[in-house]
Order: C-alpha cells, then sequence, then structure tokens
C-alpha cells in the first residue's frame, strides 16, 4: 500500500472527508511521527505496533571493489515491531482480531 492508496482508502472509508482533507489527515499523521522519531521519541499504537530508533555502533567494513578498509560511522535507524494483535491478523489472514471479533 502506497501514500496515496492510503488516501484512497480513508477518503472511501469517510464518505464526509474530501479527498484533499484525507491527503491532509495522512500528511499530519506522517510527518508528527516522524518528526518525534528524528527528536529521538517512542511511537506506540496500541494494537498495531511500536516504533524505535535503534543506535549501529560505528565499526570497520570493506571496499568490494578495492578490499580496503573503511571506517563506517554510527547511525540511527527507524524500527519497527508489530503488536501482538497485528501479528495475530496478519498470521490469520483477517482483521476480525484487529476489532475485537472474535469467532
Amino acid at each position: 500500500m502506497t501514500r496515496s492508496d492510503l488516501v484512497e482508502a480513508l477518503a472511501a472509508r469517510f464518505e464526509q472527508l474530501t479527498h484533499r482533507d484525507a491527503e491532509f489527515a495522512v500528511k499530519t499523521v506522517l510527518d508528527a511521527m516522524s518528526e518525534a522519531l528524528v527528536k529521538g521519541h517512542r511511537i506506540e499504537i496500541r494494537g498495531f505496533g511500536s516504533f524505535t530508533i535503534n543506535r549501529r555502533p560505528p565499526r570497520v567494513g570493506r571496499n568490494p571493489r578495492s578490499g580496503e578498509s573503511v571506517q563506517i560511522p554510527e547511525k540511527r535507524v527507524p524500527h519497527f515491531k508489530p503488536g501482538k494483535a497485528l501479528r495475530e491478523a496478519v498470521d490469520q489472514g483477517s482483521l476480525d482480531v484487529l476489532h475485537g471479533k472474535s469467532e
């Protein structure tokens, strides 16, 4: 699913939203999440999952072409951990788990 697919799904689900409003809502949420991660905050969405920042320490790598050692600097990378409900829904192939419906 792409960002535009998400906008389309939101606009279709909530008919009172115009396409422009749905696009603005998706952009606002994604911008807020990005900003929080840049600041080093953790994002937790119950039933969906959590986003955190992982630190990759500096290391020595090798240039595959010349074989010489290259210093690779420290990196901070986003990490997503799915919540239990999302893992179960994906495993069962059903959205009923996410919406609290049982068989």
